[in-house]
C-alpha cells in the first residue's frame, strides 16, 4: 500500500490486558466487550485473538454478532442492547446469542417467540444510571412474571455511571441498590466493567465485562491506581511524513493560519487527517512522535493531513514514521488535548485506515 497511514493492533497487548484484568477477579468469569468493532480495533481481529481465553464476548447489537458468526467465531455472544425488533429474538437463538432484556416490550416479543426459537436472556437492572433497564423496585416482579423465559444462563446485569472515579461514591450507591433488590432472586449477576474491576473490586461477581481496559485505555482517574495496573496500548496509530518545508518567522500554517512561526521553522506534513479519525479539534501543541522525539501539531487538522513542527529534530525526511498515539504517545494524553476520552478516539479511527494485527 502506498499511503503509510495504519492502525497497528498489538495482539500480545490485547491478550495481556485481558489476562491482567481477569486475574484481578479470581472468583469470577470475565468476557471481552468487542462492540463498536472492538472499540475500533477490529472485532474479528480481537475475537480471533481472544477466542480461546474469553469464554464469551459482548457486543451492542445483533448485527455485530452476526458478523462475528459469519467470520467463524463460535464463542457465545451477549448482545447488550438486546432486540431492537421482534424478529431479532429468533435471530439471536439462530446465531447462539444471549439477549439482554431491558424493556417490557422486549419481554413481550420473547413471550410471542416460539419456544423452540427462544434465545437465552439476561435482564438489565437500572441501578441509577437511568439509561436502560428495569427499575430496582420492579425487578423482582419482572423475574416472577417471566419465569418461562428464564434459563440456567439468565443473569441480572447493571452498569455503572462513574466507575472510573474511585472518589465518586455513586458507584457504591449503585452497588448497594442493586444488591439489595437482587439478593433474594438467586440468579447470577454481572456488575463490573473494566474500571469497576480495577477501582471497585466489591463489584466483581459471576460475570465481569471487560472493554476499555482490554485495549489499554485509562481505567481510573487516580494515577496511583492506573500505574499499579499495568495495561498496554493495543493500538498504535501511525502515518508518515509526505512533505517538508522551511518557513520564515511570522509565516502561518494551515487553514485560517491559526499558528504562526515564532522563528524560522521546519514544518512536516503528515498523511493523516480527520477523515481518518484524527480529531479535528486537536489544538496546537498536541504531541506526536517522530524519530524518537516528541513534536507538536501546528495549524488546524485538515481532512487528509496534519502539519507538525520538527524544527528541533535533525534529519527528518519524507517517509519518516509518525506515531499519533500508541506505544510512545498515550491515547489518553491526545484525548485530553482534544477535550474528549480514549473511547471516542479509538472508535473514530475510520475504515480507510487499515488495521494491521501484529504479534510481538
Amino acid at each position: 500500500m502506498s499511503r503509510q497511514t495504519q492502525a497497528i493492533i498489538h495482539a500480545d497487548a490485547v491478550l495481556q490486558n485481558f489476562r491482567t484484568l481477569s486475574s484481578m477477579a479470581k472468583h469470577s468469569q470475565s468476557m471481552a466487550v468487542i462492540k463498536a468493532d472492538a472499540y475500533g480495533h477490529g472485532a474479528i481481529n480481537v475475537a480471533r485473538i481472544l477466542q480461546h481465553v474469553s469464554p464469551r464476548f459482548a457486543v451492542a447489537i445483533i448485527e455485530e454478532a452476526v458478523a462475528l458468526r459469519e467470520a467463524g467465531i463460535t464463542v457465545p455472544i451477549v448482545v447488550l442492547e438486546g432486540a431492537h425488533q421482534a424478529k431479532e429474538c429468533a435471530m439471536a437463538a439462530q446465531y447462539d446469542c444471549i439477549l439482554v432484556m431491558h424493556s417490557y416490550e422486549q419481554l413481550q416479543w420473547m413471550q410471542k417467540c416460539e419456544v423452540s426459537k427462544r434465545p437465552h436472556i439476561w435482564l438489565k437492572v437500572d441501578s441509577g444510571m437511568h439509561r436502560l433497564g428495569f427499575s430496582t423496585d420492579d425487578i423482582e416482579e419482572v423475574v416472577a412474571q417471566n419465569q418461562s423465559l428464564l434459563t440456567n444462563e439468565t443473569t441480572l446485569v447493571t452498569h455503572f455511571a462513574s466507575a472510573d472515579n474511585p472518589d465518586n461514591d455513586f458507584t457504591a450507591t449503585q452497588i448497594a441498590a442493586f444488591e439489595t433488590k437482587v439478593a433474594s432472586l438467586s440468579l447470577p449477576v454481572s456488575l463490573a466493567n473494566s474500571p469497576a474491576s480495577v477501582n471497585w473490586p466489591q463489584s466483581q461477581a459471576q460475570w465481569n465485562r471487560l472493554g476499555l481496559g482490554v485495549y489499554g485505555g485509562q481505567v481510573s482517574t487516580q494515577s496511583i491506581i492506573s500505574s499499579a495496573v499495568q495495561l498496554f496500548p493495543a493500538m498504535t496509530l501511525r502515518s508518515s511524513v509526505i512533505a517538508l518545508r522551511d518557513i520564515a518567522e511570522g509565516e502561518g500554517v494551515g487553514y485560517g493560519q491559526t499558528w504562526r512561526a515564532q522563528k524560522p521553522s521546519k514544518i512536516a506534513t503528515v498523511g493523516i487527517g480527520y477523515a481518518d479519525g484524527y480529531p479535528r479539534h486537536c489544538p496546537n501543541g498536541t504531541p506526536v512522535m517522530i524519530r524518537g522525539q516528541r513534536a507538536s501539531l501546528v495549524g488546524r487538522v485538515s481532512m487528509d493531513m496534519i502539519t507538525i513542527d520538527v524544527t528541533h529534530i535533525n534529519n527528518v525526511t519524507t517517509g519518516d514514521t509518525v506515531e499519533l498515539w500508541g506505544e510512545n504517545i498515550s491515547i489518553s494524553e491526545v484525548a485530553s488535548c482534544a477535550g474528549t476520552i480514549d473511547y471516542e478516539l479509538m472508535t473514530r479511527v475510520s475504515s480507510r485506515v487499515p488495521r494491521i494485527v501484529r504479534y510481538a
